[in-house]
């Protein structure tokens, strides 16, 4: 059986042919397309629309190649648009790293503390939360809100748009910040503290549900058959979780990319004062499992100094970034990654060093001396994490699973084990999209279920092991990190 998956990322997306012959998964790019934000005026926007005549490039030029049997769709979360009573939508989304939520969740606590926002959702609370967004909107643009029927997460949206359908993918759902982690249903309570209507928000529906047929004018203007179109585990990281190649009930891992989310899944939420205290999430994953993780601004880092690195006329290429950071002196400064003054794209290199100034630490001087900075930095919060993930859950981890991306950074890989003292088994890269695959081949009926898609995509797909090779050094500076972070 073929299926066509479309895989968004926050710089690029793709569209990819999963194959599921002898046993085996095997993946196809047919398309691939840059994903660039908009900034307009101090607005920072998602190209919707062109995005969405990227996907219908990707349906052509699959319905070119091969017969695929569905369609599914997997991108970042959060971020959502407006539907109006006629059914069009409002406006360009507007992208997460938007700075209109800047110091909402401390303004919303007039309405909800943190606390019994963190127990009622069980959401790390990150002001590019959907909830966080809406209440921005609600109090700079309410007339827009005014015009708004329904409010669609990407993923839903992009679905919409093919099938002319409504609903919301419970994955994804998760990721707003308004859903209730336990009865996997709309947190209604929350919603009227805050004013927002109900009915702006359709039904959650489980990831592998089908959610239509391509409607009749999309067959008519690609001149394609009316494919069903699945809501896959529509978060990425979802997707990504649902092809980690484990046996294993309890692993760790890390999905690596602009973003890194590292977790373990498991069959209910953890919501805990200890858990609130670290600020990690409750997110759904797929089968309504629960993706217990923390959001970690990850390679982002690596991408936006490299933009800036650019536009001083260095350019660098991510081989020539690592090979410069290489060079430098080990462990001689430390960022938070999380820190709010790298969410928003700009002088990235910048402010590593005013990070490392005001911090009174060593203020790194070279290119390779801001780099090693990022990479050393990550790989001690992915330490920082693991501690916090396996105290909340009270139980050990033999290794940690990196997934995406990320994963073609051997620099980075060999770092995390080192610092983290446990093994990393790096792959599949195109994880999301054999994840994406995996619920649409289980929708279809050709995989019973997710824990014999993970024995075949182990088979389908090369893993590295890296082992510690170092460790004393690395225990060492850690409390240098902490004290940077703190």
């Amino acid at each position: 059986m073929k299926v066509l998956a479309f895989d968004f990322g926050a710089s690029s997306g793709r569209a990819i042919i999963g194959n599921y012959e002898n046993g085996v998964i095997t993946l196809e790019e047919i398309h691939r397309f840059d994903n660039d934000p908009v900034l307009v005026g101090k607005s920072f926007y998602w190209d919707t629309l062109r995005l969405f005549h990227e996907i219908k490039q990707g349906i052509i030029k699959a319905k070119n190649t091969v017969d695929f049997e569905s369609i599914g769709i997997d991108t970042w979360g959060v971020d959502y648009g407006l539907i109006s009573k006629d059914g069009e939508l409002i406006g360009n989304p507007y992208n997460y790293r938007d700075k209109r939520t800047v110091g909402v969740p401390e303004e919303m606590e007039s309405i909800i503390s943190k606390k019994d926002l963190y127990n009622l959702t069980g959401n790390q609370i990150i002001e590019l939360n959907t909830i966080f967004q809406l209440y921005a909107m609600k109090k700079t643009n309410p007339e827009i809100l005014e015009l708004t029927d329904k409010i669609l997460l990407t993923p839903d949206l992009f679905n919409y748009f093919l099938t002319g359908k409504m609903a919301a993918e419970v994955s994804i759902a998760s990721t707003t910040q308004l859903m209730n982690p336990y009865t996997k249903k709309w947190e209604y309570s929350l919603m009227d503290k805050l004013g927002f209507k109900r009915e702006w928000f359709p039904e959650i529906v489980p990831g592998g549900t089908v959610i239509g047929k391509l409607s009749d004018e999309i067959c008519s203007e690609l001149d394609v058959p009316a494919k069903n179109v699945i809501a896959v585990s529509s978060h990425d990281t979802a997707s990504a979780v649902a092809a980690v190649p484990t046996s294993e009930k309890d692993f760790v891992f890390i999905s690596c990319g602009t973003w890194s989310l590292f977790g373990t899944e498991l069959d209910a939420p953890v919501i805990s004062e200890l858990s609130q205290k670290y600020n990690i999430t409750n997110e759904t994953g797929y089968n309504n499992t629960t993706r217990f993780l923390k959001n970690i601004i990850g390679l982002w880092l690596i991408q936006e100094t490299r933009r800036q690195f650019k536009r001083e006329g260095k350019n660098y290429s991510y081989a020539d970034m690592e090979m410069l950071a290489r060079k430098e002196k080990p462990f001689t400064c430390f960022i938070d990654p999380d820190a709010p003054e790298f969410v928003a794209p700009g002088n990235m290199p910048k402010r590593i060093k005013d990070y490392c100034e005001r911090t009174g630490q060593h203020v790194p001087e070279t290119d390779g001396a801001v780099i090693r900075c990022i990479y050393e930095s990550i790989a001690m919060k992915y330490k920082y994490t693991f501690l916090q993930l396996k105290e909340c859950c009270g139980r050990d981890f033999s290794a940690i699973h990196m997934v995406g991306g990320g994963t073609k950074d051997t620099f980075l890989c060999q770092m995390t084990a080192n610092a983290a003292n446990v093994p990393v088994i790096a792959g599949p890269i195109e994880a999301t999209a054999a994840g994406n695959v995996a619920v649409q081949l289980i929708a279809n009926g050709e995989i019973p279920d997710v824990k014999e898609a993970r024995k075949i995509i182990a088979k389908s797909f090369d893993v590295t092991r890296y082992d510690v090779t170092e460790n004393d050094a690395w225990e060492a500076a850690y409390k240098d990190f902490v004290k940077a972070i703190s």
